[in-house]
């Protein structure tokens, strides 16, 4: 089971859909939750992208060397920059920080954004936008393998001609490819082009329903694909202070913001989007979709809206179940991020299917763990059962 977490770079807070409690966007604190998730052994971070955030390119590079395992999840938006640059930014952060790229594919939903940044086009011309796009960047960065190869591509939306990417990445042929997308073409593209299928956090039986059109149109493809899934997560130590946190985090929401919020996501043509909304339909009343499964967050929140809720084997239990569907990755956040990062790991890691880091390349940790008690005694290491 691999666990990544995320950088909040459009900022932070204690509540959501308020000003209160609000932690504004800098490259310290990204770089605490980035340490921080690095130390406690997360595999991995996702930055998010979009006209909300600080652009994932440029912090996931700054990031670098202040960590030493953690893999980026950055994503690519075709239809913003050249398969060729884009392809040529990947082998180089992959150079740069030794392995440890991952790209996450973000064909967008929300034509508002797409055209405020110049992306005029139907929901099917940005899906036939990105497979020409994901065609180039692949065979650019399998190529640079081979001194010399160059790629040429004449599609109904890109053109090349003689491309090439010089430096190779470190990960062969590319670094992987991660994708999310609930709608036919989505589905379809996945098939047949990318590494890793990502899913927004709904219940099992859809999550089982998606697992299973995805591997059976890979497979006429005679391909594999892994898959993961996204999600929020209010883990506590108990199941009551669990469901509180989850009451406090909505409770300095008023419903107009709601309603503007789910007005803004209304006229979204992203399938998964639409599916997020459905969950609650904007009301308080019924957020607890499937058992722990809780939908608060998308009430103000695009994107993935839902958050795992419970004490840390309750936690656990569901992720479980989502693991004998198929995931392999749990993409997790929780607000705020950095301390929500140290609750998640020490509360739930122990109790998780994977490979415990117990510390960073080249550092051996020992001696007493916790505060010294009377300035004499060690407090008792407690190993959980998993």
């Amino acid at each position: 089971m691999n666990v990544f977490w995320f950088i909040p770079t459009h900022g932070d807070s204690r509540y959501l859909g308020t000003a209160e409690g609000g932690r504004a966007v800098s490259h310290d604190y990204m770089k605490q939750v980035a340490v921080a998730a690095d130390t406690l052994g997360y595999d991995g971070v996702l930055l998010p992208t979009g006209r909300s955030c600080e652009d994932a390119w440029v912090t996931a590079s700054s990031l670098i060397d202040a960590t030493r395992s953690l893999k980026f999840l950055v994503a690519v938006r075709p239809g913003l920059t050249a398969p060729s640059l884009s392809a040529r930014m990947a082998a180089t952060f992959d150079r740069l920080s030794g392995g440890r790229l991952l790209i996450n594919v973000v064909t967008g939903g929300d034509p508002a954004e797409q055209e405020g940044d110049g992306i005029f086009g139907t929901h099917e011309e940005r899906y036939e936008l990105t497979d020409e796009f994901l065609r180039i960047w692949r065979d650019l960065l399998s190529n640079a393998q081979e001194p010399g190869g160059t790629v040429d591509f004449n599609g109904k939306h890109l053109r090349i001609k003689g491309g090439t990417v010089m430096y190779p990445p470190v990960q062969t042929p590319y670094p992987p490819l991660y994708f999310g997308g609930s709608s036919e073409q989505a589905r379809d593209l996945a098939a047949e082009q990318v590494d890793v299928y990502l899913t927004w956090g709904e219940a099992p039986a859809a999550v089982a329903e998606k697992i299973a059109d995805l591997r059976a149109r890979a497979a006429l493809k005679g391909r594999t694909l892994r898959f993961g899934i996204r999600f929020h997560v209010i883990v506590r130590e108990t199941a009551e202070a669990a469901w509180a946190a989850a009451d406090a985090l909505i409770s300095k929401l008023d419903d107009e913001t709601i309603a503007k919020a789910q007005e803004k996501f209304a006229a979204m043509d992203s399938e998964g989007q639409r599916r997020m909304a459905a969950l609650h339909g904007g009301r308080r009343d019924k957020l607890e979709v499937s058992p722990n499964l809780w939908a608060g967050v998308g009430l103000v929140r695009g994107g993935a809206g839902t958050a795992l809720v419970g004490d840390p084997q309750t936690v656990a239990d569901r992720m479980r179940e989502y693991a004998d569907l198929g995931i392999d990755t749990f993409i997790l956040s929780g607000y705020p991020h950095l301390e929500e990062s140290y609750r998640f790991a020490e509360l739930v890691f122990p109790l998780l299917p994977r490979a415990q880091k117990t510390g960073l390349p080249g550092f051996s940790v020992s001696g007493p763990f916790g505060e010294m008690v009377a300035n004499t005694y060690a407090p008792a290491l407690k190993v959980a059962e998993s």
